[in-house]
């Protein structure tokens, strides 16, 4: 075990065991970055140079696509920098922030996520009453809360955690995570581990009741109208569903497991910890740009009128 006084630098550790193989994850890493910010920037510049899309479902989508942008670009530039390096080092102010930005991004996700299942469900449900109920108004409320929320609550787990003193250097991931940072700690951590699962209940469990509450009933209704309107229906809950799923199995992966260290191999733990920053934001756009036919027609007439400009 490392000790030492007045830790001001961490090791990620997890790095250790990509070093046989550094170039080839360096090139896949930025593969899938470069990716990513690509498909979320198409889709993202679609919805806001179409007035046509400018309606709180487009809204929404395009906000989900940021948030995406938003957390990997805390994870990925890092990431990729530390495959570059023999001794991956970080600060400790840095790493606070890192968790913070990366934190802030999950729990923005399903905020999102649930704005969304109640944009469907007004819509499926409650028809008539969509325009007073989803005003722009209310979307933009929606859309400040997504993130202001998360950001207070994160803000002050990033305080919390930068007042320990840290006994420890080594941060056994390849990224640096709250609950991490704080078992390093030498002092009394009672108070940050319980400010950490007040948090976490606060932003998983609200939005994931609603959520399915909301399928649940757009499901009732679905059951009681015509083969094609359950088709349409599916047809706009089908995306959202989706990554609804793939969010909330990785993201419950990854917080179990960072509690729970040492029940799957180091490797696969690697993996998994870092696919709520992987997978969402790579099949977003592509489940958004192909599904949505609005922005996939955009897209069409977009890249036609660019391939017939160039052909001249």
């Amino acid at each position: 075990m490392d000790y030492s006084a007045n830790v001001t630098y961490l090791f990620l550790e997890g790095h250790v065991e990509l070093e046989k193989f550094r170039v080839a994850y360096f090139l896949i890493v930025l593969m899938v970055y470069i990716l990513i910010i690509c498909c979320n920037s198409i889709v993202i510049s679609v919805i806001y140079l179409d007035k046509h899309l400018h309606e709180p479902m487009y809204i929404f989508i395009a906000a989900l696509l940021c948030n995406s942008l938003f957390g990997t670009t805390a994870l990925y530039p890092k990431l990729l920098s530390d495959l570059l390096c023999e001794r991956p080092y970080i600060s400790f102010g840095a790493c606070t922030f890192q968790a913070f930005f990366i934190y802030t991004y999950g729990m923005a996700e399903f905020t999102l996520l649930s704005a969304m299942a109640y944009d469907r469900y007004v819509s499926i449900c409650k028809p008539l009453q969509y325009p007073t109920l989803i005003k722009m108004s209310t979307v933009k409320k929606l859309l400040f809360f997504s993130w202001f929320l998360p950001s207070c609550e994160n803000g002050t787990l990033v305080i919390l955690t930068y007042r320990l003193q840290l006994c420890k250097f080594k941060l056994n991931r390849i990224y640096c995570n709250n609950y991490s940072i704080v078992k390093l700690g030498c002092g009394d951590i009672f108070v940050n581990n319980i400010y950490g699962l007040f948090v976490l209940t606060v932003a998983v469990f609200p939005p994931l009741i609603f959520i399915i509450y909301s399928y649940v009933r757009i499901l009732d209704v679905c059951l009681k109208n015509s083969k094609d309107f359950r088709r349409k229906a599916l047809q706009t809950c089908f995306p959202h569903l989706i990554i609804f799923i793939s969010f909330t199995v990785t993201s419950c992966f990854e917080v179990i497991n960072s509690r729970l260290e040492g029940g799957v191999s180091h490797i696969f733990s690697m993996i998994m910890s870092v696919e709520n920053l992987v997978i969402p934001p790579l099949i977003n756009p592509v489940i958004y740009g192909l599904k949505l036919q609005e922005i996939l027609n955009r897209i069409k007439r977009i890249w036609t009128t660019k391939t017939h400009i160039f052909s001249k």
